[in-house]
């Protein structure tokens, strides 16, 4: 039986980016806070350091910072017609765990969504008609506005001290930024990063095909910074162990950089590390909350009571733990009903490489995780896609995240796969190579969703979750529209051979695409489907929100994180200006 712990004010499902944020925030506004986190305490200072994090084998390969999948593993299949399997090792994304969650082994790319994307329904209804979209897409608003998340896009920015150059101050557009993003208030609160060799080969190519190039937003930093809340951070010093490896600098934003330190000087809150929640407890109702049921690392099972549950792990166990709970009807994809699950998406990536002669030296090495040179002339709205029939679209870069010697080995077509001759030619390519990133969109659709598994259980007896997807035809057009566009700047920037790859179906679990998992907890204006309204508050029990990627009806073309933290802020507001004086639904 569970242990009854005393009643707090609010407990968090997860201490990564959204918990840490939200925790400080109400424990600083007085109220008894517990953040749960299932993974174990870290921090820079010992955990980050060096020798011990430059271990390309434990992180990169073996994935020593992601969810233990040999406890909690997640089940895969293409479409309803197939048998999901168990993902073993962890390929095509990487979710995290432990405090600070994929927020520690992030790149660092910082993006605002594009104003359409938040009104993507009726915007492309209005602009191209309603039967402009494919009918097995899913795309739907948001419920909220770009005008209603700007100050917190801002307000998110300078809290990570992100690095970049403004495209789009109050509707003037900027030289030198990216002219399609939406308006913003100010500009980014430190410069651009350095230029590497590779992102200068592209820039150049690229301006000359008459394409506007602008450096890539990065929240690992270009110079030392002071965020608002008196936290210092370091500049990046292009170590090359950035994307799945934690920073020992001080220099890349997660939560232990830029704010948990404050949440834990706080009385008012406390962080208990290795509670795997169970289950969101309800009363009798089941329109209200009455806290969580967690384990602990010595099998000890606890009833956490609490006012207020901040649902606030990675994106899919966000939607898992609401199925668990029973809060909200699960989708359905053969009727439609149901709204837990809907609307899953993914990320479109695609690629390409330029082999260059060997007096052409690209030092691949001398990286971070957000230091590139990059185009949106192809990103969501930025064009007419009337003749195109697609919706969506892709911002095209040069952004080389690491030329680390167990994962980089360009080869170009035709190299065996291993052997003597695999291995004359990682040697030959390995500093003459550069490789370009076209990321995609994903849009929702009807049969792309999350449901829990009828057959396969976690280390705990619960059933593991389901995904099925794969990419919808829409996508597969759009990939192959884009990477032809990217193919001819590859050609322009002077290399031997360009190998452009478009994204193709199946999606394959065993290939590294992104860690960019969105929707099943989607947020907008109608119950019927959504599972949260526009302040991430649950339709069906008021006193549960959920937070993150999960809330996304579809996926745009860029990196989710900026936009989550806009909508951490905005579900702030919301609990502090409006539930907390007066709870209860907020629509």
């Amino acid at each position: 039986m569970a242990t009854k712990l005393k009643s707090v004010n609010v407990v968090t499902i997860g201490v990564g980016l959204a918990g840490s944020i939200l925790g400080k925030e109400l424990a600083a506004s007085g109220l008894k806070v517990v953040g749960l986190e299932r993974g174990s305490m870290r921090d820079t200072v010992p955990d980050f350091q060096s020798p011990n994090m430059h271990d390309e084998l434990r992180f990169a390969v073996r994935k020593g910072l992601m969810q233990d999948n040999v406890k909690e593993a997640i089940t895969a299949r293409n479409n309803v017609n197939e048998t999901a399997l168990p993902m073993r090792r962890w390929d095509s994304f990487l979710p995290g765990t432990g405090v600070g969650g994929a927020s520690v082994h992030w790149n660092g790319q910082t993006f605002r969504f594009q104003v359409a994307d938040f009104i993507s329904r009726s915007y492309h209804e209005q602009k191209y008609g309603k039967k402009f979209i494919d009918p097995e897409l899913r795309i739907q608003d948001w419920g909220v506005t770009y005008d209603d998340l700007e100050k917190h896009f801002d307000r998110f920015e300078y809290l990570c001290g992100t690095s970049g150059k403004a495209g789009n101050i109050k509707g003037k557009i900027q030289p030198g930024g990216n002219p399609y993003e939406g308006w913003r208030s100010r500009e980014y609160p430190t410069p651009p990063m350095k230029e590497p060799y590779f992102a200068a080969l592209f820039g150049k190519a690229a301006r000359e095909l008459g394409y506007k190039t602008f450096p890539q937003p990065s929240s690992n930093l270009s110079q030392p910074y002071v965020n608002p809340e008196g936290l210092a951070m370091n500049a990046c010093v292009f170590c090359g162990f950035c994307e799945r490896f934690a920073c020992e600098h001080y220099a890349k934003s997660s939560p232990q950089t830029m704010i948990l330190p404050l949440a834990l000087k706080n009385p008012n809150y406390e962080l208990r590390t290795g509670c795997q929640v169970l289950k969101i407890n309800l009363d009798s109702t089941k329109k209200k909350a009455t806290g969580v049921t967690y384990v602990d690392s010595a099998g000890r099972e606890f009833e956490q009571p609490a006012d207020l549950v901040l649902v606030t792990a990675f994106a899919v166990n966000n939607v898992r733990l609401l199925l668990l709970s029973g809060i909200g009807q699960p989708y359905d994809p053969q009727t439609e009903k149901g709204v837990v699950g809907r609307n899953y998406a993914y990320q479109t990536m695609s690629s390409a490489q330029v082999f260059y002669d060997e007096n052409v030296n690209i030092n691949p090495f001398m990286a971070s995780g957000a230091n590139g040179t990059m185009i949106d002339d192809f990103g969501g709205e930025s064009f007419d896609h009337g003749p195109h029939k697609f919706i969506g679209g892709a911002y095209v870069g040069s952004i080389m995240t690491n030329g680390r010697p167990i994962e980089f080995h360009p080869t170009p077509p035709g190299t065996p796969a291993w052997g003597l001759e695999w291995k004359k030619a990682v040697a030959k390519h390995y500093n003459h190579t550069v490789a370009l990133n076209i990321h995609g969109s994903s849009s929702s659709s009807r049969w792309n969703y999350l449901d829990l598994d009828p057959t396969y259980k976690d280390a705990w007896g619960l059933p593991l979750l389901r995904m099925t997807f794969d990419f919808p035809d829409n996508d597969i057009r759009m990939a192959k529209f884009v990477t032809e566009k990217t193919k001819k700047i590859g050609e322009a920037m002077g290399g031997k051979t360009v190998v452009a790859t478009a994204r193709q179906k199946p999606w394959n679990t065993t290939v590294y695409q992104t860690t960019h998992t969105t929707g099943g907890t989607v947020m907008g204006n109608d119950p019927s489907t959504s599972v949260v309204n526009r302040y991430l508050q649950s339709w069906d029990v008021p006193n549960v929100f959920v937070i993150g990627a999960s809330n996304f009806p579809q996926n745009a073309a860029y990196n989710p994180t900026g936009t989550v933290g806009a909508l951490i802020y905005w579900c702030l507001d919301a609990l502090k200006e409006k539930y907390l004086k007066k709870p209860g639904p907020l629509v």
